[in-house]
């Protein structure tokens, strides 16, 4: 049985994002609990050079939705990145996790061979889906949820494998 690119994208990235919601919801319980200011969770980074958890959070819904919408060949959202409490960075995940919902198997299936525009720094590189998706799209995504679970477990919230995984 072949693995095609619908499954080693749509349900991953679902998966992922959901994890990613159910820490932000123990991060923002962990806050009022502990009566935590939670902007302190919010813009909390690993290393001063690292981007915060906010960002982390942006990031990882940017690679999710840009991922499955190149490997679909549709266009996808932009956000404003003006999130600024839990709540927001929550609806944010929602959101993304809503359009990846909207394109089915038939989009993004076949797409291995798709040439995949990037456009970084103002240079435009040309890869193809297979390679886009196993190479950049998910190591970036995991690595921005893996940061934002990290920055929260190092400040003291209860979170845990089962969390990171989607499970509340």
């Amino acid at each position: 049985m072949t693995l095609s690119m619908y499954q080693a994208s749509a349900p991953v990235f679902i998966q992922g994002l959901t994890g990613l919601g159910v820490v932000i919801d123990k991060a923002a319980a962990h806050a009022a609990e502990r009566k935590i200011d939670p902007a302190a969770l919010l813009q909390a980074r690993l290393y001063p050079d690292m981007f915060p958890f906010t960002r982390q959070v942006q990031i990882a819904t940017d690679f999710a939705k840009g991922a499955i919408a190149r490997l679909a060949d549709v266009e996808f959202p932009t956000y404003e990145d003006t999130e600024a409490s839990f709540e927001e960075l929550k609806a944010r995940v929602e959101k993304t996790i809503a359009f990846i919902r909207t394109l089915d198997a038939a989009q993004v299936d076949g797409s291995e061979d798709r040439d995949i525009a990037l456009v970084r720094r103002g240079e435009t590189t040309i890869v193809k889906g297979q390679a886009y998706l196993l190479e950049q799209a998910a190591p970036n995504f995991y690595f921005h949820i893996t940061t934002a679970y990290a920055i929260l477990r190092h400040n003291g919230v209860e979170v845990g494998k089962r969390n990171f995984m989607g499970a509340a």
